[in-house]
């Protein structure tokens, strides 16, 4: 059998991590605030949950777990981001209701502020029953590891929550971007910093209960590691990891979805990164078409690196761990 084929072992296909979607409350807010492109010059795409339930029957996707993607809310003055995070998040738990079993969605926060962003985490998980929250890399300019953002962290590690990260262009991205779209480099590089800004501020480490995912197969985590290992020796960084171990400990533990990282150079970096129970499948669509998502579909199917059982695993196993109202109980009992 083919990893194509044990990649969707039942009928129950794949679970998608990284899905995101549009609601009108949403579009309606693009076009109010005049925007005609997203974060770092990219194309508003087309969706529906019409749309996206075609493309998820043709690629084998049985639950796609949908967010917001960038630049979430952070085109709107602070005060005018919780209204509409709370329309963002109401339309995303009526999905989820209207099609049982084929979607789940991580809840947005009206970051940065920290009040009405917890106030909104009680609502999202205690009445949206929302699956976990989406954490934009940095909030202008403001990155993850920040004091400001702790209790945040705390709330959510408190709740046993699933963090999904989703990458933003950085505060300085025109300077950057070579004026190419942010996708390119900037969201790889940016997921890249607000990780090793979590390392050195030792929020993961203290915040155990957290299960936190990182997209597009650790961005640029495989390539630096050994790199931003080796820093935490050094005695002038005031605030650091403790040693070189914690951070490959700390990675290891980490949730990785392959969107756009199938290839076989950068899932063989992100096998050497985390076990196999800690990689999960993921699409990006419609951020990525239905044509790239096939295609990275079929590289993992052709993988030289996975065994029958890994792909398994990769396409819906070590998700139903993490999302347990989605185990296949039909395959658990054959």
């Amino acid at each position: 059998m083919s990893g194509a084929e044990a990649a969707s072992p039942c009928s129950c296909g794949r679970i998608d991590v990284h899905a995101h979607f549009l609601p009108e409350c949403y579009l309606r807010a693009l076009r109010n605030a005049g925007l005609k492109t997203l974060d770092g010059g990219f194309p508003i795409p087309a969706w529906s949950a019409e749309a996206a339930l075609e493309m998820m029957g043709r690629q084998k996707i049985e639950t796609a777990m949908i967010s917001l993607s960038s630049p979430s809310t952070h085109f709107l003055p602070v005060e005018e981001k919780p209204r509409l995070v709370r329309e963002v998040n109401d339309a995303g738990s009526t999905l989820v209701r209207s099609a049982p079993g084929r979607f789940g969605f991580f809840a947005s926060l009206p970051l940065p502020d920290v009040e009405a962003a917890i106030k909104e985490i009680g609502y999202a998980f205690e009445t949206l029953q929302a699956d976990g929250v989406v954490l934009e890399t940095n909030i202008a300019g403001e990155y993850l590891g920040s004091q400001r953002f702790a209790p945040i962290f705390a709330e959510l590690n408190r709740r046993k929550a699933v963090v999904f990260l989703h990458p933003t262009s950085p505060a300085c991205f025109e300077a950057l971007a070579l004026g190419r779209p942010a996708p390119l480099l900037e969201f790889p590089l940016d997921t890249t910093r607000t990780i090793v800004d979590l390392l050195y501020a030792r929020t993961i480490r203290t915040s155990p209960d957290l299960k936190i995912i990182v997209p597009h197969g650790g961005a640029a985590l495989p390539a630096l590691v050994a790199r931003i290992a080796a820093f935490a020796n050094l005695p002038f960084i005031e605030h650091r990891p403790h040693s070189e171990q914690e951070v490959f400990d700390t990675l290891a533990g980490l949730y990785y979805d392959v969107a756009l990282s199938a290839h076989p150079i950068p899932l063989a970096a992100l096998r050497r990164l985390a076990p196999i129970s800690q990689i999960l499948f993921g699409s990006d669509w419609p951020f990525t078409p239905e044509i790239g998502v096939a295609r990275n579909i079929a590289q993992l199917g052709a993988s030289t690196v996975l065994t029958e059982s890994e792909a398994r695993a990769i396409a819906r196993e070590n998700a139903e761990r993490l999302f347990p109202k989605l185990a296949c109980h039909a395959c658990r009992s054959a």
